[in-house]
């Protein structure tokens, strides 16, 4: 066989085999496209909706709105029995005080969990990642008992406790495999240098730990913003309802304003939908960041 006949046999199986990886490439681009689309295409309907008329709607549920108008969300904002307000400086007090703590909490015993050797190192670790297994929902009804006995219940404080409680498992998790990854030699350094214990922690590792700790705070953020079963079952007091529970006006017993709660939906999602598109990139980078171990 002639060295021609050979290199021939050769580009064509390169070139069929560029072929298959094409069309492979495409059938799994058409397929994320599919997929994002779905995801997409719900916020975007949600959000064409809300500028619809409650007859408008029930006309065309899919179409796009003929005549746009914003009279939902005047009306949400104008009058004051929904009160979508107050609840979203509720959920904003709760979360803010729930992140920050996870943050703190998380940070001091991923980074003992990670750099202090100790004989109950192991289980202490272990008994924390047992806690990213148990379903939340199954823990409502001991909870609710607990808090009803010892009057912790309906008070602006009473979310934190299981919000906190619920968040360190992961958070510490993402902590100690991020700090896993630094090396020891920064602390024996300053360690040199007289820092102690305290000051290496918070002054020198804490700022390298800013790409995680960020991720652990912005899904924090997400999660309490969100949660509902703890405050349906905790809160009584209306003025204490945070914006999970104050989408429960929008909804009658017989007849629903699908506009109206669709016009509440978008406000109480804005503000978590900028602090994502804004943090993405850091969320994503820290995931990837603590996912690796040293």
């Amino acid at each position: 066989m002639s060295k021609a006949n050979v290199m021939t046999k050769v580009e064509k199986k390169d070139a069929g085999t560029k072929v298959k990886k094409g069309v492979l490439g495409v059938f799994l681009n058409a397929v994320l496209i599919i997929f994002s689309a779905t995801c997409i295409f719900p916020l975007v309907w949600m959000f064409y909706s809300s500028l619809k008329e409650k007859r408008a709607f029930n006309a065309d549920i899919v179409g796009l709105p003929k005549e746009p108008t914003l009279i939902n969300y005047q009306r949400i904002l104008s009058n004051s029995d929904y009160h979508l307000g107050s609840s979203m400086v509720n959920s904003f007090r709760v979360t803010l005080f729930s992140v920050a703590l996870i943050v703190l909490f998380g940070f001091i015993v991923g980074y003992i969990l990670a750099r202090v050797k100790f004989k109950l190192n192991r289980a202490m670790y272990l008994m924390f990642l047992m806690g990213m297994l148990i379903p939340i929902h199954s823990l409502l009804v001991p909870i609710y008992l607990v808090f009803k006995n010892t009057g912790l219940s309906n008070h602006w404080f009473t979310l934190i406790i299981p919000y906190v409680a619920f968040g360190l498992p992961m958070s510490i998790f993402l902590v100690e495999g991020f700090i896993k990854g630094v090396p020891t030699a920064l602390e024996e350094a300053a360690a040199i240098d007289g820092s102690s214990f305290s000051r290496t922690m918070f002054q020198i590792i804490m700022p390298i730990c800013r790409p995680i700790l960020t991720t652990v705070a912005i899904i924090n953020v997400f999660s309490c913003w969100n949660e509902f079963s703890f405050a349906l079952v905790l809160i009584r007091d209306q003025a204490l309802h945070t914006v999970p529970l104050a989408m429960t006006q929008f909804t009658g017993q017989f007849n629903s304003d699908y506009p109206k709660i669709m016009a509440a939906m978008i406000l109480t999602m804005l503000p978590i939908v900028v602090l994502y598109f804004c943090f993405s990139k850091q969320i994503i980078k820290g995931m990837v960041a603590g996912a690796v171990k040293g």
